[in-house]
């Protein structure tokens, strides 16, 4: 999804975040958007065809081994991954991840 947004943005956008000279195969495919679009969403199917027919698919959490596809020959289900991890790190492990401590102390 970065890659279809990137490529509409446009140069400007990457001078936002510090590229002042993209490279030119990113300015070919800002010219030639509907090519480069179906490209990118061709090879990266091909890449996730590719890395799960070799069959391994695991979760890990904190080191553990919590989901193997080579054990259960399948892949776990969204449900499936969240129990997954609110096993392990706790019913609050989703609420938490990515939230920072909330300091709301003012010194008067």
């Amino acid at each position: 999804m970065a890659g279809f947004a990137a490529i509409f943005a446009g140069p400007r956008a990457l001078q936002a975040v510090g590229i002042n000279n993209p490279p030119a195969f990113y300015l070919w495919a800002h010219d030639n958007k509907f090519t480069s679009l179906l490209l990118l969403h061709f090879v990266t199917g091909q890449i996730e065809t590719q890395l799960l027919s070799t069959g391994a698919f695991e979760v890990y959490i904190d080191d553990k081994l919590t989901w193997s596809k080579l054990e259960t020959g399948r892949l776990p289900s969204a449900e499936e991954v969240k129990t997954l991890v609110q096993d392990v790190m706790g019913p609050r492990a989703l609420f938490d991840i990515g939230q920072e401590e909330d300091d709301t102390s003012f010194d008067s």
